[in-house]
């Protein structure tokens, strides 16, 4: 991803790091299709030690930005199969179901981003 992307929050929310520093990575295994380890996180960033889970299940609030997301990739899908494919209402169904089952971990971890990003803001004095 480009630089001049840096020192902002969409920086941190696609590349998965740190929203303080935007340098750590936030997740141990930066495949999101690595199933086994796509939630397993670190506890704090590697560069700036900031803290990431805030509170005790603080990421059951990226559930919602999941269903956003969720929503969003199934609009595209649907229109993209019934309107520019000219595909049935069966066929975009399955769009549908084919997309979200191929994006649900790239979902996951862009959700929970997401969230974190909300509460947290880049501070260029960490990032040094």
């Amino acid at each position: 991803m480009a630089n001049f992307l840096k020192e902002t929050k969409l920086y941190s929310i696609f590349r998965g790091k740190c929203p303080v520093c935007h340098q750590g990575d936030m997740y141990i295994n930066n495949n999101p299709y690595n199933l086994t380890q796509i939630l397993k996180m670190h506890e704090h960033c590697s560069h700036c030690n900031k803290k990431f889970k805030i509170e005790p299940s603080f990421f059951y609030g990226a559930m919602y930005v999941s269903y956003g997301l969720g929503i969003a990739f199934a609009v595209a899908a649907f229109v993209i199969a019934h309107f520019f494919l000219g595909g049935g209402l069966m066929t975009s169904f399955m769009a549908i179901i084919g997309v979200l089952v191929l994006f649900f971990p790239i979902i996951m971890r862009l959700s929970r981003n997401i969230w974190i990003n909300l509460f947290m803001n880049y501070n260029p004095e960490k990032a040094k």
